[in-house]
């Protein structure tokens, strides 16, 4: 055959063009991992979180409703509740304290009811299906099947009532959960109603309109005002309002729910701009589309062998999971491998699911100052869990959502125009002020290092300075003293440790942007924890002018921010080679790792249930112990860090209910593992070099958005299921000898191959190039403390002063004056035999510390 004679040339062109529009295609097609997420981890245990439908970082989290009150009920969803509520438009994951679930829909038959214990509904576990953007269930008692989807501001229900139901309702109840403010519900038309919910708990003043419009038109509504319906009304307004909406045998209906801090108008400008019609299936596929493209930033191969199982149980919820239809039991491989990617895209999709978008499509959002702003060219954000979420959250999503945290600057950066203040722990149009620290400048300050610049960098640094210098939470003791004193403020040691590390961060800023002497003043700041060390190498609280007595390690007390000192002394990640010395050498430091994780000293006194994850002392469950296992990499033998990391990966996280060590705490305890299961960490956000870890996959991509790929490789991950240590690496094909990654090597795209065996390998780790952390400018000079602390004493005494450095001078007095060097020098003992207030400075080449006071009172 002649095909030359029947082949049309001129086609040539198109099937280029074709063939390229193919190619494009293919490219751009990303893997789906969604089906590797399971959203029912954490909600067991104490992880708090929900397993409802949601967009990455989305204003709408449409979820069930299953526990009204209690710790174990801050999501509003619990895994052991058999009873559901309905289905609210605002949760929470996994934080410590209760807050949202606004605006609460609930599908019922027959006549209508408006109490809870009335309407509510039991369901079973094995109806419920949850994947990333949809989430489905079955309500028992009505023979209702609910869906629920999502898109960033708009919660989409369908509902499946039973065939021939005359009396299909809708119940929306405004009264749901926290204290009502107020509220209003308005029936627009047969089609469509809207409404406020404002309320207050943890935030203090929390806006929620909505504007909901239905598929079909609803027959008769009825609006009540303290659960008494009110007869004619169109629009009620009060603290406990509440509707019932009902069809005439409607089969489905699908509910669209736009929210907004604004406006309902801004509710239904949400609606109508992200779901213009009544298509459930469009908006998941769209939903789950979101999440293909988020998930596919990083792709991960491997990780763990098959291993046969006798007993392997086979459900939708994974394998070995507890809740589900079981398919098959009996002799089967148990893929460790999907075991451990679920773990981890599980992770990642926790990491991606907060902060959460607070302004609507037009830019408009409710600040903290509670007046309506618009966000000119940006996103802006709420629900910033700091303390947690600074230490992996954020420099994860520095990683793999550069734009996302340049819009998260510039939200911190209206809030602090609105409330002269960056933010602690906003939440809605509030800031809690929870927990401590000023974490928003670690976030600013890493942000900056790795290159996201397009915010306005003076007015952030003007705005760091106002933060720490501000006189709240013990920053005037802090100042005043070179620590903040337990008798000037609660939880003195954890706020001097965190302080100190938010002033390197400020320091760090400074030098970027060279300003010298704020650079200055700030590195000298960032060196007050030295004021909180003992001589025995333990963080302890400062009260009139010694430490507190009987120092028990492993005591949780009011010094402390969930957590003891043994946590907190490990809390110098920006100074780790100093603290290294404090405790006596690199030998004594890692000796001193060791019995961290090795002690058998219980916690003991006021222990919240946060502190979780024990392994000795170390307690992954809360954040301040995230950083620790990293630390082996400075001392002689790493490998003791390989391990921990590899026993923490392991039994602290699992594909399932209580699969969370503690809180999910915004997405920390998930970004935790999604780093260190990439195989490096960044210890101390704001500085450059990542800890290198243990990597737990064959193969990990990390989709840059510079266009660039950097992939971290580990075959013999699939050779055992954790047990592996480092033999090797190599960065671009050649050997690396670091136990550090600088941050440009990620950036700039490349090939991190490491090579691991069951076996230790301590020669090869010992002679591995040591991470660095030293404060080397403007050397303070530690505070004295006095041997005593008592402030009233019966019998004489003879008071000791005392400094844990050595090459110091000591002057005092005893008249109330300040001391100098022209004050008498300390060279024994003094005997207090009356009231007397005692201050004292240590020298060391004519820079001298804080003055240390104690005033000692003579009692019967």
């Amino acid at each position: 055959m002649h095909l030359h004679r029947t082949f049309n040339y001129k086609l040539l062109p198109v099937l280029f063009l074709v063939c390229c529009a193919f190619s494009v295609l293919a490219q751009k097609k990303k893997k789906d991992y969604t089906p590797l997420v399971n959203p029912f981890i954490g909600t067991g245990g104490h992880g708090h979180t929900y397993p409802g439908a949601v967009v990455p970082f989305g204003m709408v989290q449409l979820s069930p409703d299953t526990r009204l009150e209690g710790w174990d009920g801050c999501s509003g969803y619990h895994a052991t509740d058999s009873v559901v509520y309905g289905f609210s438009h605002t949760h929470l994951s996994g934080t410590g304290i209760p807050d949202y679930c606004d605006v609460l829909f609930m599908p019922t038959t027959g006549d209508p009811k408006f109490l809870n214990t009335e309407y509510s509904s039991p369901f079973k576990k094995k109806n419920e299906v949850a994947s990333p953007g949809y989430y489905s269930t079955h309500l028992d008692k009505y023979n209702i099947d609910v869906e629920l989807t999502a898109t960033t501001r708009v919660g989409v229900h369908r509902y499946e009532y039973p065939n021939g139901t005359t009396q299909a309702n809708i119940i929306i109840d405004l009264k749901h959960r926290d204290e009502v403010l107020d509220s209003w519900i308005e029936i627009v038309n047969d089609h469509e109603i809207r409404g406020l919910r404002q309320s207050k708990s943890w935030a203090q003043n929390q806006y929620v309109y909505f504007y909901a419009k239905f598929s079909k038109p609803f027959k008769t509504y009825g609006i009540a005002l303290d659960d008494k319906l009110q007869p004619g009304k169109q629009k009620i307004e009060g603290k406990n309002v509440k509707a019932y909406l009902q069809f005439d045998n409607p089969k489905e209906v699908v509910v669209k729910v736009g929210i907004s801090s604004v406006s309902a108008d801004g509710a239904l400008s949400n609606l109508d701009a992200e779901v213009p019609d009544f298509d459930f299936k469009k908006v998941q596929k769209a939903a789950k589309t979101t999440w293909i493209n988020e998930l596919a930033k990083i792709e991960i191969e491997g990780g763990a062998p098959s291993v046969a199982n006798q007993n392997a149980v086979y459900s939708p919820y994974g394998y070995g999971y507890p809740y589900g239809n079981v398919q098959k039991r009996g002799p089967a491989p148990v893929d460790y491998a999907k075991i451990k990617q679920t773990i981890f895209y599980t992770a990642l999709y926790h990491c991606l699911l907060a902060p959460n978008t607070y302004s609507d499509v037009d830019g408009q959002y409710r600040g903290l100052d509670q007046q309506v702003h618009k966000a000119d060219g940006f996103t802006y954000y709420t629900v910033f869990s700091l303390w947690d979420t600074y230490r992996a959250e954020h420099p994860l999503l520095s990683l793999i959502d550069r734009k996302r945290t340049s819009d998260f600057i510039k939200s911190f950066l209206a809030m602090y125009d609105q409330g002269d203040l960056l933010p602690i722990w906003p939440l809605a149009s509030n800031e809690t002020y929870c927990m401590i620290g000023n974490h928003s400048i670690p976030v600013i300050v890493d942000a900056y290092a790795k290159g996201i610049r397009d915010f306005d960098a003076e007015k952030a640094f003007t705005a760091m300075k106002a933060a720490v210098n501000r006189n709240q939470f013990g920053l005037d003791s802090y100042r005043k003293n070179g620590a903040v004193l337990a008798d000037d403020e609660k939880e003195s040691v954890s706020k001097t440790m965190e302080y100190a590390y938010d002033d390197w961060c400020i320091a760090q800023m400074a030098k970027m942007l060279k300003k010298d002497a704020d650079y200055h003043q700030y590195i000298k700041r960032s060196q007050y924890w030295k004021n909180m060390y003992t001589a025995e190498g333990f963080v302890n609280a400062r009260t009139n002018g010694g430490w507190r007595p009987d120092l028990k390690p492993g005591e949780v007390n009011d010094n402390y921010t969930e957590g003891n000192s043994w946590v907190y002394t490990f809390m110098v990640p920006q100074d780790v080679e100093t603290m290294m010395d404090k405790m006596g050498g690199k030998q004594a430091f890692e000796s001193k790792l060791d019995e961290l994780f090795t002690t058998s000293e219980k916690l003991s006194g006021d222990a919240p249930p946060d502190i979780a994850g024990l392994i000795g002392q170390y307690a992954h469950g809360n954040e301040p112990s995230h950083h620790i296992a990293y630390l082996y990499n400075f001392t002689d033998d790493p490998t003791k860090g390989e391990t921990y990391l590899a026993q923490i990966m392991s039994k602290l996280y699992s594909n399932k209910l209580d699969g969370l060590a503690g809180n999910e705490d915004c997405g920390q305890m998930s970004a935790w593992y999604v780093m260190s299961a990439l195989g490096f960490y960044n210890i101390a956000p704001g500085q450059q070099q990542f800890m290198v870890g243990l990597p737990q996959f064959d193969k990990a991509v990390i989709n840059l958005e510079n266009g660039k790929k950097f992939t971290v490789s580990n075959p013999g991950a699939s050779i055992s299921r954790h047990n592996f240590y480092l033999q090797g690496m190599t960065l671009n094909k050649h050997g690396y000898n670091k136990l550090y990654l600088n941050y440009d090597d990620i950036a700039n795209g490349g090939d991190f191959e490491v090579y691991t065996g069951t076996l230790q390998n301590k020669l090869f780790m010992q002679d591995l190039e040591k991470p660095t952390s030293k404060i080397t400018d403007d050397q303070i000079v530690v505070t004295p403390y006095f041997s005593a602390s008592a402030k009233t004493f019966k019998q004489p005494f003879n008071l000791e002063i005392k400094s844990t450095e050595k090459d110091v001078k000591i002057y005092y007095t005893t008249d109330g004056s300040a001391p100098t060097t022209a004050s008498k020098l300390y060279s024994k003992p003094i005997s207090i035999t009356a009231t007397t207030t005692v201050k004292a400075i240590a020298v060391r080449e004519n820079v001298s510390s804080f003055v240390n006071t104690g005033t000692f009172t003579q009692g019967n």
